[in-house]
């Protein structure tokens, strides 16, 4: 079953036997404390499961809770959540945010996953100033495209972003460039259900070293979702 990390505001009860392990990241008596999760008060994390879910029905779930009553975070805590998943040693972290300030640590901590061998899929916005993780080098910066169904993806290779998927969550109630980036990390876990390509990719053999390896297996991911697209270039282009 692939292992997926994800960095948002918490799961629903229904989720729960996804859910392997949850850990939640707050900022608290000018500290940054790791505890027990809260309840999903935002919905948004788990439209983002659902939907991952939806897309690659064999996954399981790490859920990072950065998010608690509002939609605000900071670098400090998306660091410490990336970090905490790689400990947990997931395959694909899905963060379906984004950013404005550029930090080191921040950097480090996606560094330190994309040596792991793990794909980061990371929000994009359509236009605008780049925001973080998406505009670290190795990080899928991923979108919504209104021309995709629930089963298509577009390859853009804009400014802004590389990939787009379907825009709306499972159920249709939320929309926009979180949820295609979910569906862009559902699509990637489905690949490496079917064919177990990454896992491959990433084992060492013949003592080669592990850096080498992740460039590979980015590599065999990028290759498989341009050759997959059924749309290319920016929207506004028919792609028919």
């Amino acid at each position: 079953m692939i292992k997926v990390g994800v960095v948002d505001s918490g799961f629903s009860v229904e989720q729960k036997p996804w859910v392997v392990d949850s850990a939640a990241f707050v900022l608290q008596d000018d500290g940054l404390w790791q505890m027990e999760t809260e309840p999903d008060q935002l919905g948004h994390g788990s439209h983002i499961i659902s939907t991952i879910r939806q897309t690659a029905p064999e996954t399981c779930f790490y859920l990072a809770q950065v998010f608690q009553e509002r939609f605000t975070t900071t670098t400090a805590q998306v660091s410490a959540a990336i970090d905490w998943l790689v400990a947990q040693e997931v395959d694909v972290i899905n963060l379906s945010l984004g950013l404005r300030s550029d930090r080191d640590s921040l950097k480090a901590s996606v560094d330190k996953a994309l040596q792991a061998g793990i794909v980061l899929c990371a929000s994009s916005p359509a236009k605008g100033d780049p925001v973080y993780p998406a505009a670290y080098e190795g990080v899928f910066r991923m979108t919504g495209d209104a021309r995709c169904s629930v089963e298509q993806w577009s390859y853009l290779e804009t400014e802004y972003a590389d990939f787009g998927g379907h825009v709306k969550s499972a159920d249709g109630q939320q929309a926009g460039a979180s949820m295609g980036t979910a569906r862009m990390t559902g699509h990637i876990c489905q690949m490496i259900q079917d064919n177990q390509m990454i896992q491959d990719n990433q084992m060492i053999q013949d003592n080669q070293m592990i850096q080498d390896n992740q460039s590979h297996s980015l590599a065999t991911v990028r290759a498989y979702l341009q050759q997959g697209a059924s749309f290319f270039g920016r929207e506004i282009r028919t792609g028919e």
